[in-house]
């Protein structure tokens, strides 16, 4: 068995990366340019020359500030070449009808890109870094909290080995179930909490349409993020660039009662087709073996992740899903690991490379806002599987958009603070949001709103309500 020891130059920063996933890739950039060394190490293998990503999703939605991370190292056009708008909800009844909703206004859209594809741009322009090292393949296997120095284990081509590295500073960029976070929890007054939600998902694939090229090879609306809201369960399809759709299915692992679905007691082939035709006939004719994918697939669960401190002895941090694993309601997962890099790198700029500073800050500017858009996202479900398809949910919604092109600086619909308002904190959009929330209730119940909520008089009493809760809020905050 070798062993291989890297040391830290001297006069100089080293900072070991735990993690080559799109997360610890584009940290490894940002780091690297603010003139620090780093080793970037992977458990598996260079995702570039295999696919590691089966059974998790193969598609992940892009939004604002996901692309102004990416703005940031200067990648953002070539990630937009491979990556498709979805202006608009396309929600898919139980009886057939269909119904939209768009996202924002003009061409604001959430994009869906490759998480293989992303993953492999990251590393291509992170190995361009004079100062970043890549290692695949590589196990950890120690963390010293004390020192800043890790291990990590070697059993490739028949060499068996560790390679111990001597750093600064060490990120726990290795996603949810991040072996940091597991060492880390050895550490006096570490605290974390994992929470499983009642949801599972599998993933199913709408193929595209064989022989044709352009948009015809799409077998639904392409500029489209489609649900099959189904109250307890949903199934979700966005596209790709090929044509085809890749589809995920999130429902109960158990059932609440014996005649709720769920994945575990749907285990016979008849109520799995009995299940389909009734609620996705649909789907049914475009899907590819959507039977044949449910019998064969184990579920695989979602789950919630809450630590703290996100540091520890100002030597070790976690970053991303190690730090805030969230469930993907909202598409805000790698959106909101990549604003944890880029704001990481504002504020090392801040602090002038102090990083005790830099920690401290780190850690009051990300927790507070990743708490925020986990529980945002927690509520998701519920908008989509349920309230998506609800008419009078719709509403509320159209009534929203028609203030904001009313009174666009006093009202911003909540999904838009989050998805298309990069600048703006998860914490304040969270904030706003519960506040707006309060203010449509009260909306709602104006009678008849169904027939009224273009007249003028249901825009004026909502202005009122506005301006009353900001004159509260005010003399509150006096």
């Amino acid at each position: 068995m070798s062993v291989n020891v890297i040391s830290k130059p001297a006069n100089e920063t080293n900072i070991t990366v735990a993690g080559a996933g799109p997360i610890g890739a584009l940290l490894a950039i940002i780091l690297a340019r603010k003139g620090y060394n780093i080793n970037l190490f992977e458990s598996r293998p260079d995702s570039r020359q295999h696919d590691i990503y089966q059974g998790k999703s193969i598609n992940i939605a892009l939004s604002d500030r996901g692309w102004l991370a990416l703005e940031a190292v200067g990648i953002a056009e070539q990630v937009r070449k491979e990556a498709l708008p979805m202006k608009k909800r396309v929600m898919h009844g139980v009886d057939g009808t269909i119904t939209e909703q768009a996202y924002g206004k003009d061409d604001q859209a959430i994009w869906s890109v490759s998480r293989a594809g992303i993953n492999e741009q990251l590393l291509n322009l992170a190995e361009k870094e004079a100062n970043v090292e890549l290692h695949f393949e590589k196990r950890l296997t120690h963390v010293d909290f004390t020192t800043g120095c890790s291990s990590f284990s070697f059993d490739v081509a028949q060499s068996k080995g560790h390679i111990e590295i001597d750093a600064d500073y060490i990120f726990g960029a290795d996603g949810a179930f991040s072996k940091v976070r597991r060492l880390a929890q050895e550490t006096p007054r570490f605290s974390y909490s994992q929470s499983f939600m009642p949801q599972s998902y599998i993933e199913l694939t709408i193929p595209a349409n064989e022989n044709e090229t352009g948009d015809a090879r799409f077998k639904m609306e392409k500029e489209a993020l489609h649900i099959w809201p189904r109250k307890d369960f949903m199934l979700i399809a966005l596209p790709n660039p090929d044509g085809s759709f890749t589809c995920t299915l999130f429902m109960n692992y158990e059932s609440k009662h014996d005649e709720a679905y769920s994945f575990c007691n749907l285990t016979e082939r008849s109520q799995v087709v009995k299940f389909f035709n009734e609620n996705f006939a649909d789907a049914m004719p475009i899907l590819a073996d959507p039977i044949d994918d449910f019998m064969s697939k184990k579920a695989s669960p979602l789950f919630l992740v809450k630590v703290d401190p996100w540091v520890i002895n100002n030597k070790v941090a976690l970053i991303g899903d190690a730090a805030h694993a969230m469930v993907p309601y909202y598409g805000q997962g790698m959106n909101c690991g990549f604003e944890d890099c880029r704001e990481l790198g504002e504020i090392i700029d801040q602090y002038k490379g102090q990083w005790c500073d830099i920690f401290l800050a780190y850690q009051k500017q990300r927790k507070i806002n990743a708490d925020a858009i986990t529980e945002l996202a927690q509520r998701n479900f519920v908008e989509m599987s349920e309230l998506s398809g609800d008419s009078n949910f719709l509403l509320q919604k159209k009534i929203e958009a028609k203030f904001h092109q009313l009174q666009p600086e006093l009202w911003v619909p909540l999904y838009s603070m989050v998805t298309f308002c990069p600048h703006l904190p998860y914490s304040q959009a969270l904030a706003i949001g519960d506040q707006q929330k309060l203010i449509m209730a009260k909306i709602m119940q104006i009678p008849d709103i169904e027939s009224c909520w273009q007249d003028d008089f249901v825009y004026e009493k909502l202005l009122q309500l506005v301006q009353e809760n900001t004159k509260n809020k005010d003399n509150l905050d006096v």
